[in-house]
């Protein structure tokens, strides 16, 4: 476990619009993605006043850039891209992402590797989530998943990103709170086709209950 919390320590540098620029052009050239300029500040509680359970772009999705992807030329990329303009990543086309707590999160993370489960991208955000990329779609089909495996009337602080959602990714810094990271690099192989949620939600829901359950049983 400690190696893991190394990647969320360290590797600090500062962030400019190059390293912005060269992430999305990675992000669209390399690994097929779409990719879009965000606008604002992540509040100092890492809230957005968003509807959504755990933003995964907190403050940085009020106004977005037109949309970039496949095909897409550096210089018409350059265009769209302002000056320390957030990187974000829709969800909901080439992926989905489920999002929880970093404790439970990195048990999790181990606990499938050790498996031999083919993990896709995982990122970290500073605001103490883990993000871990599954197919899209997978948020419309989450309440049926949960319970289909049993975990329908669980108290499980887990949520999905899918369409009409964003994610920041790195270089991203989230205020004062600091950057996005990679846990888990995408690959051509996880990028272009990410894990089916149901490989990874059982593990992941069976972690995020007992850190809760631990929770209540030393407030108890």
């Amino acid at each position: 476990m400690d190696n893991l919390f190394g990647d969320l320590r360290f590797g600090a540098r500062r962030r400019t619009r190059g390293t912005a620029f060269q992430a999305a052009a990675e992000y669209t050239g390399r690994w097929g993605w779409s990719v879009a300029a965000g606008s604002g500040r992540t509040p100092a509680d890492g809230l957005c006043d968003c509807a959504a359970v755990h933003c995964a772009a907190p403050g940085l999705h009020t106004e977005v850039g037109p949309e970039s992807g496949v095909g897409t030329s550096a210089p018409q990329l350059r265009e769209h891209w302002a000056a320390d303009a957030p990187v974000l990543l829709p969800t909901g086309r080439a992926f989905d992402v489920l999002d929880v707590p970093a404790q439970p999160g990195l048990q999790a993370l181990v606990r499938l590797e050790r498996m031999g489960t083919q993990v896709g991208p995982v990122m970290a955000l500073p605001t103490g989530r883990l993000l871990f990329f599954v197919a899209a779609g997978t948020a419309q089909r989450l309440p049926e998943l949960l319970y289909r495996m049993g975990w329908d009337d669980a108290a499980l602080d887990l949520a999905c990103h899918g369409e009409g959602s964003y994610v920041a990714a790195p270089p991203t810094v989230l205020g004062g709170l600091g950057p996005v990271r990679w846990l888990r690099r995408p690959c051509r192989e996880s990028a272009g086709c990410p894990p089916e949620a149901r490989l990874l939600l059982g593990t992941l829901a069976y972690a995020c209950h007992r850190s809760r359950e631990r929770s209540a049983e030393l407030a108890s």
